[in-house]
């Protein structure tokens, strides 16, 4: 009887424990999708996966985002660049810089890597940006790392 409860047991612990977090099925990406629908060609990616940086310390999350067929910054008012931004809702976020390709419209990229917290529950964007303010606009672009594959 002991080893048929114990056996229960065992198997419950497979089959009731909690499925991976979105962070143990790193690396992964994401598309980025045009919060106005009118921006049928808009759309954008980030790589999310662990790096180790130099001098040897812990591994951090790195957020690469790359997006492409964005309007002009200043088509929306006074911004004249485009931004990386994550968050964890009332928790934590990141921004850093997309910097343009120079092309006739031209593809923005970035990246950051000194993410130290569990990447759960985590939404990714592209926002407007004014680097003389350093104001943030609205969101252009996003996802949810739930969506990462």
């Amino acid at each position: 009887m002991k080893q048929f409860v114990l056996s229960i047991f065992i198997i419950s612990i497979f089959v009731i424990s909690p499925s991976q977090t979105e962070a143990a099925n790193m690396p992964c990406s994401m598309v980025l999708e045009p919060i106005d629908k009118k921006l049928t060609n808009a759309k954008g990616t980030a790589l999310v996966y662990k790096v180790q940086l130099r001098p040897p310390s812990f591994a951090r999350t790195n957020i690469s985002i790359l997006g492409v067929h964005l309007p002009k910054p200043s088509s929306y008012g006074n911004y004249d660049g485009y931004e990386g931004f994550a968050f964890i809702p009332g928790e934590i976020s990141w921004r850093f810089k997309l910097y343009p390709f120079p092309e006739k419209d031209p593809t923005w990229a970035g990246r950051f890597d000194e993410i130290t917290a569990e990447m759960e529950n985590v939404e990714v964007q592209v926002r407007l940006s004014n680097s003389k303010t350093e104001k943030l606009g609205p969101s252009i672009l996003r996802s949810n790392i739930k969506y990462c594959k």
